[in-house]
């Protein structure tokens, strides 16, 4: 009999461990009709619009994906770069250095791989690519620090959809949020305040992705969860409860969206006499559209023409080493008691190390 793919077993491949990072994805090209290729996958997700599928398919295809993909492809030329979408070269870069510490700490085989959840490389094929690696036991990180049905969730449908068609599946286990993970509140700590030691802003403004009102009413923690970041930061940093604030971007659509909105907040500030503002993105792991187009440039435009006179966007953490380090240890915790994360592994030391990057961190409070 012939088969129509490779069989999911050899007898001659060593088992291993696989990542999947995944985030949410980017267009091909900062073109029109890649563009709208990528919205038509993206916003047709029921995870991501919960409207009654007709209706929504109706106004999808009659009016947004007529408008939306050229506006959106001016914003995507105005940060494309020599590597292509900032997002896709940052993820790759990520799961390079993540691969390297992880090929440093554990003595068994360890892969690494990328998917987005929309777009390419999709997650499909980054499990393909595990797969053929001979991984057995899979850990998917959603780079979604808080958790949302509209991200953590849909790219679990996304990975449960592909191993349907699997006939061998691997153990599986997947990292819903690490919103209150001290590794990546230190990594925000730290970067913020290296950002800001010369000349911070009257103003620390945590920007997060926005999501309609109604998936907060219906149980999603989003919400909760981006406040629990920003104060746990702000507390890292000593600032007082006067010199921070969290705003929801990116609003989309006429319904009513989680406020306030990032861009009425700065205007009502800079109107009420703030001069200077600094903003960070905590909820992205790294620089893209929103971050890059929406906050550096929009969002500057807003700020300085209702009255402020310095406006600054704090970068993602992107591949900074105190990421890659607490993407490390979030990978370390949740594969304890795997094969290749005992022998050779040692979680005291590593746990020693985090305490030690904690208690830096939480010195910064004293000096900011």
């Amino acid at each position: 009999m012939k088969l129509s793919a490779p069989p999911a077993f050899s007898h001659d491949q060593p088992d291993g461990v696989g990542v999947l990072l995944t985030n949410l994805g980017t267009p091909d090209a900062p073109t029109p009709a890649a563009v709208r290729r990528y919205l038509a996958e993206f916003l047709w997700d029921p995870r991501v619009v919960e409207i009654p599928r007709l209706l929504w398919w109706l106004i999808l295809h009659g009016i947004i994906l007529r408008v939306r993909p050229a506006q959106s492809a001016r914003k995507y030329q105005v940060i494309w770069t020599p590597e292509g979408s900032p997002l896709l070269a940052i993820s790759r870069r990520q799961a390079a250095a993540v691969a390297a510490t992880l090929a440093e700490r554990v003595p068994g085989p360890v892969r690494v791989a990328v998917g987005m959840r929309y777009g390419n490389p999709s997650i499909p094929s980054a499990l393909a690519e595990l797969r053929a690696a001979g991984v057995r036991r899979l850990l998917v990180l959603p780079l979604y620090p808080q958790y949302s049905a509209t991200t953590t969730a849909s790219t679990f449908d996304a990975v449960a959809a592909e191993l349907r068609r699997w006939r061998w599946l691997p153990e599986l286990r997947l990292i819903t949020h690490y919103h209150d993970d001290p590794g990546y509140l230190d990594a925000l700590a730290a970067s913020i305040h290296a950002a800001r030691a010369d000349h911070p802003g009257e103003r620390l403004l945590f920007s997060f992705h926005g999501l309609p009102e109604r998936n907060l009413l219906a149980g999603d923690p989003y919400h909760c969860e981006c406040h629990k970041t920003a104060r746990l930061v702000a507390e890292r940093l000593g600032l007082p409860a006067d010199r921070w604030a969290v705003a929801f971007q990116s609003r989309f659509g006429r319904a009513e969206w989680l406020k306030p909105y990032t861009s009425v907040l700065l205007a009502d500030w800079a109107r009420a006499g703030v001069r200077s503002v600094d903003v960070v993105c905590p909820g992205f792991a790294a620089d893209c559209l929103e971050t890059l187009e929406e906050i550096a440039l929009e969002n500057r435009e807003v700020f300085l023409d209702a009255g402020g006179a310095r406006y600054r966007y704090l970068p993602a953490l992107n591949e900074a080493p105190a990421h890659i380090e607490a993407l490390v240890d979030l990978i370390g915790n949740h594969a304890a008691g795997w094969p290749e994360f005992t022998a050779g592994y040692d979680p005291e030391a590593i746990a020693a190390e985090r305490i030690a990057r904690r208690e830096r961190a939480l010195a910064l409070g004293a000096t900011a």
